[in-house]
């Protein structure tokens, strides 16, 4: 009799401690903090790191934000500019930081820039694979993938917006231009930051000095702004909140909950505003992931 009870008093005893074993093991799979990757993209091997916030388990499904460096700047700075990082921890995201191309990176935006324009770099191709990569790897919520970026990095958001309308939920381009063909698929959420000073990329669009060998004319940003309201098919008169520093523009009614608003920064260059030698206090970074936690895709 003790013989025909011991084996399954063993069997009961395993799983109590399996019990109490396994989900200490399966607790956290990734670690909080950055972690770097590559991505062979049509035989060119490609680089980004990814910033998890301590909150992360694995399980439930996080928005995932790709923050774009600008031309001939580091991943690291741009994460350094944004305070991308820090916001993931406080709100729950993944921030990723993708690398552009060339000795001194950019990004292949359209008309612009440098290196990876002149060689036909297909970024468009590395984001939406890197898109995918990360959604197998990590728990993302394929309805809430949005990109933002600054100058170079900001034009190649507006670039997804354009090409990738079916992944993307939301852009948020700092001081950049969209200048290239735009035919998304889908409604987009857009929030522009773009400095009335900015002597880069001209607030008014145009050329400028500064622009060494580049043949590019940028659009402005009413231009671009006025795209965006009819293509999402916003109420065409937005709501104001201006002040000395800022004016603001939002645009609602717009199909499939998508929204477009304009932060013009007033006297503002070209520098990720709220940050150090930007002049200004307002907080784009906040603002930014404001707007995105409110405009996934339907």
């Amino acid at each position: 009799m003790a013989r025909r009870l011991a084996l399954p008093a063993l069997r009961a005893l395993g799983l109590v401690l399996a019990g109490a074993v396994l989900p200490e093991c399966d607790a956290n799979p990734v670690q909080a903090g950055n972690h770097s990757g590559t991505l062979d993209v049509g035989g060119r091997m490609r680089q980004y790191f990814i910033h998890v916030p301590p909150a992360y388990d694995g399980k439930a499904p996080l928005p995932l934000v790709l923050v774009l460096h600008g031309a001939v700047q580091s991943p690291e700075g741009i994460e350094r500019m944004s305070g991308m990082s820090a916001k993931a921890d406080q709100e729950k995201f993944l921030a990723v930081y993708p690398k552009g191309t060339g000795w001194l990176p950019t990004w292949n935006s359209g008309a612009c820039c440098g290196y990876a324009m002149e060689n036909h770099v297909d970024d468009v191709g590395f984001l939406a694979a890197l898109i995918g990569t990360l959604e197998r790897d990590y728990a993302v919520d394929p309805k809430r993938v949005f990109a933002t970026g600054i100058s170079n990095g900001a034009m190649m958001s507006y670039r997804l917006a354009c090409e990738l309308a079916n992944q993307i939920a939301a852009i948020a381009p700092v001081e950049g231009a969209q200048d290239l063909d735009c035919r998304p698929s889908n409604a987009v959420s857009v929030i522009v930051f773009h400095g009335t000073a900015d002597w880069l990329v001209p607030f008014e669009g145009g050329s400028t000095p500064f622009q060494v060998g580049s043949w590019r004319s940028d659009t402005s940003v009413s231009a671009t702004v006025a795209f965006w309201v009819k293509q999402n098919g916003c109420a065409p008169n937005p709501r104001h909140e201006d002040s000395a520093a800022v004016r603001v523009e939002s645009y609602a009614g717009c199909r499939d909950g998508a929204a477009v608003a304009l932060h013009a920064i007033q006297g503002g260059y070209h520098i990720w505003p709220g940050t150090r030698f930007s002049g200004n206090d307002i907080p784009a970074t906040n603002l930014i992931w404001s707007f995105f936690a409110r405009h996934p895709k339907p």
